[in-house]
């Protein structure tokens, strides 16, 4: 076997470094590709294969709302977020409701669904990986998520009501989540 000169080997060893660094990026890609269409797949709560962020014909904007069948506050909501859904959804706005705790079961969130009055005016899905808590990046429940145009173009409260736990004012002020959406439907 001839020598190599001493260049030409560094330069192999790099470009194999190169080929296996690169080889190993695809398949964490890939992994992660497929865990995210996993947990995907799985959300919608009646079982069908659904990602909560895919927009039907016709929709100007989803809202997702993060809550919880166990959240006092988030109950609270429940009249206002069937007033919104009332109000925006004529003009192609979609709401669906997001469960990130993993005690959330199905059977609950449907009763949850039902004693609340949502049944028809949301979708429910589950996320007990908090697959959509992270790609949100929302905190606390209830919070707001609207995507519109492939992006979130708000993330945040429904409206000021809740000055602070425990601490919640007669009417809200402040209308963050209306105001968010009439701004995405005003273009």
């Amino acid at each position: 076997m001839g020598r190599v000169p001493a260049g030409l080997k560094a330069c192999t060893t790099s470009a194999t470094v190169v080929v296996q660094t690169f080889r190993s990026a695809i398949v964490v890609a890939w992994l992660f590709i497929a865990a995210v269409a996993t947990a995907q797949d799985r959300i919608r709560l009646d079982g069908s294969g659904s990602d909560p962020r895919g927009v039907p014909h016709g929709a100007r904007a989803i809202v997702l709302l993060f809550t919880s069948t166990d959240c006092p506050i988030s109950n609270r909501y429940a009249p206002e977020v069937r007033r919104l859904a009332a109000r925006f959804g004529p003009e192609g706005v979609v709401f669906r409701l997001i469960y990130p705790s993993p005690s959330d079961g199905a059977d609950s969130i449907r009763e949850h669904m039902a004693s609340f009055a949502y049944t028809g005016t949301a979708h429910a899905f589950r996320d007990p990986d908090q697959a959509l808590v992270r790609l949100t990046g929302v905190t606390v429940t209830p919070e707001a998520v609207v995507y519109s145009g492939g992006r979130i173009v708000y993330r945040g409260r429904i409206d000021d009501r809740y000055v602070d736990l425990g601490r919640e004012r007669p009417a809200p002020t402040v209308h963050d989540l209306a105001d968010s959406l009439t701004a995405v439907l005003s273009g």
